[in-house]
């Protein structure tokens, strides 16, 4: 059992989709969101600790995991992070809080990015896991990061054709790519597994995450560039692998720090999947940087 008895299971109706989600704990209230092509499972290893200090919110995003799967549109608005952040304020809004602490990891922490963005004055505090800023890096693209991030444009095309593809064999795309972005002495739980393949061999969620994608590099960079001039005002920690492939890119903190007025972060001793390569590291991480508030 990857969450214990002090974990809820809920499902929470939003304007625009029902998200699936576990909570528990008690305290501060912070919300984990996960990244691709996983679901709210990723953060099985910190649950425990984290519930010791937070009331912890653990949702699937929409199109992803057990939440809903929204028709999408020729904008691929259902899928932007903007539509995504808002689901997030009314899950929040569910369980009564107007303020909050968010962290976010790979896509969730894009979401993450899009939260203090329009909603600073519900954010206290965020951290985002193993990324640049999205309008950053595909403006700054090279070969360097087409070849480590290929995924991003495969995903893009249109006509259903990465859909297909993977399609033909999930199980196969999926376990690839947690093998390439993981450090190889990285060991996933086979319970955790086997969660992410029954969620990813959808094909509605396949079509979803597609279309998660096709947004980013569509609307969501027509979000980010109408607010190039916002800085995020709340403090914002930056964690990332030291073994993984963002940092052999960017100098990320200082490119964090063009879109942040309070930055701190480090690399931690794993690859891109930190809540499960790195649990104690990042259990540590938040709580400290959330404990001075």
């Amino acid at each position: 059992m990857l969450f214990g008895k002090e974990f809820t299971k809920i499902q929470v109706q939003t304007a625009g989709a029902e998200i699936n989600l576990i909570h528990g704990g008690s305290g501060r209230p912070l919300l984990l969101l996960h990244g691709y092509p996983q679901t709210h499972v990723m953060w099985h290893k910190v649950a425990p600790y984290l519930a010791q200090h937070f009331h912890v919110i653990f949702p699937d995003l929409r199109g992803y995991g057990d939440s809903s799967k929204p028709a999408s549109r020729p904008d691929h608005s259902p899928y932007s992070k903007r539509a995504m952040a808002q689901d997030m304020v009314e899950v929040m809004d569910f369980f009564g809080y107007d303020e909050f602490f968010v962290a976010g990891h790979d896509r969730g922490a894009r979401v993450a990015h899009r939260l203090v963005l329009d909603h600073p004055e519900k954010i206290k505090k965020a951290c985002v896991m193993d990324i640049a800023p999205t309008h950053h890096m595909f403006k700054t693209t090279d070969q360097n990061f087409a070849t480590g991030y290929y995924h991003w444009f495969f995903l893009i095309q249109p006509n259903g054709l990465p859909e297909h593809m993977i399609g033909c064999d999930p199980a196969y795309f999926l376990t690839k790519k947690l093998g390439q972005w993981s450090a190889p002495e990285a060991v996933f739980a086979d319970e955790a597994i086997a969660e992410y393949l029954r969620c990813f061999s959808n094909p509605e969620t396949i079509h979803a995450s597609c279309e998660d994608y096709r947004a980013a590099a569509s609307i969501d960079l027509e979000h980010d560039e109408t607010d190039m001039a916002k800085q995020i005002q709340c403090p914002l920690l930056v964690l990332w692998g030291a073994k993984g492939f963002v940092h052999r890119t960017y100098d990320v903190l200082n490119v964090w720090r063009e879109h942040a007025s309070q930055v701190e972060g480090r690399a931690l001793d794993s690859g891109h999947f930190l809540p499960e390569e790195a649990p104690m590291a990042v259990c540590e991480e938040l709580i400290q940087f959330y404990a001075d508030n």
